[in-house]
């Protein structure tokens, strides 16, 4: 468990401080903080919170490690894009969905199994996110209208987008943990990076299914398994991770430098990885934990 010393404690007061102040217009903190995830068809906040939460990767580790038991016991469970649940794979990855995190650019391939993730997800709160332009709500954002028709099919579905406010702290954020302007290095947010930093304002305890260390793919012996575990003849995971991780030309996702980053959330929060299992190793004795990250996390703090 990190020590925290006087000047890593003043960090995480004036960092509580600036939390206070930017969500004082709200009535309380807890409900402030997920203002910015708007209904599809009410424009009301999101209300949800979770004493803890399976975050259901879509990893190729997630074949035959039989979790599902394990991962429909958690009180919330969160999975990512088109990720099924049906045709065989409950037993590694569980029935449940109490959120979905789905990326514009997933957004036909949702429709396309619309049976299995929307009319039978009448409980299920989907989270839609893309650039702005496309979730603009003046009849231009093509991405929204396509929301609103889907909403007006299906009444009961639980649709929510990011507000543009919030997909602005969210590249905020990235560019404070990692010191990188995502615009600049001509990347995009993975849909992983969205989950995890939602997860952290509605979950208490947020235990992570499928994904590996940062430093995975750089062992000499690691497990080659596809990047999607519903795609077993599909990309490889490290290759596609390596891939867009140097790639500099195209937008491309930093794969291995969000799990940097969601390794150190790790130290100070109530955050675990499950298959595989790990856990991020203890910092030098010469460093201490900043806590830059700038959510307003329900998570608990490890003490």
């Amino acid at each position: 468990k990190p020590k925290y010393n006087i000047q890593t404690v003043s960090n995480h007061l004036f960092w509580w401080i600036h939390v206070c102040i930017s969500l004082c217009m709200s009535q309380t903190l807890f409900f402030s903080q997920l203002t910015f995830f708007l209904s599809v068809s009410t424009n009301q906040p999101l209300r949800m919170h979770c004493q803890t939460c399976a975050l259901v990767t879509s990893s190729g580790h997630l074949i035959g490690g039989e979790r599902g038991e394990e991962i429909d016991r958690a009180e919330c469970v969160i999975r990512m894009n088109d990720a099924p649940t049906a045709r065989g794979y409950a037993r590694d990855v569980g029935r449940r969905t109490s959120l979905r995190v789905i990326a514009h650019s997933s957004m036909q391939r949702v429709l396309r199994s619309r049976h299995e993730l929307l009319n039978a997800s009448q409980d299920t709160v989907f989270i839609f996110w893309g650039p702005s332009n496309y979730m603009r709500r003046d009849g231009k954002g093509l991405v929204y209208n396509n929301l609103r028709l889907m909403n007006q099919v299906l009444p009961k579905l639980k649709v929510y987008i990011i507000s543009w406010q919030k997909m602005l702290q969210f590249d905020e954020l990235f560019k404070k943990e990692t010191g990188k302007d995502r615009r600049i290095s001509n990347s995009w947010l993975s849909t992983g990076w969205f989950t995890m930093t939602i997860a952290l304002e509605l979950c208490d305890r947020i235990n992570v299914y499928g994904m590996v260390a940062p430093d995975f793919c750089r062992e000499p012996q690691h497990h080659s398994v596809p990047y999607h575990y519903y795609e077993p003849r599909g990309p490889d995971e490290c290759a596609m991770y390596i891939s867009h991780e140097r790639g500099r030309r195209g937008s491309h996702h930093r794969f291995i430098t969000e799990k940097r980053v969601f390794a150190n959330w790790a130290r100070t929060f109530d955050i675990h990885f499950y298959q595989p299992d790990w856990s991020p190793p203890p910092l030098p004795a010469n460093r201490t934990l900043e806590g830059t990250v700038t959510v307003a996390p329900v998570a608990q703090r490890k003490t």
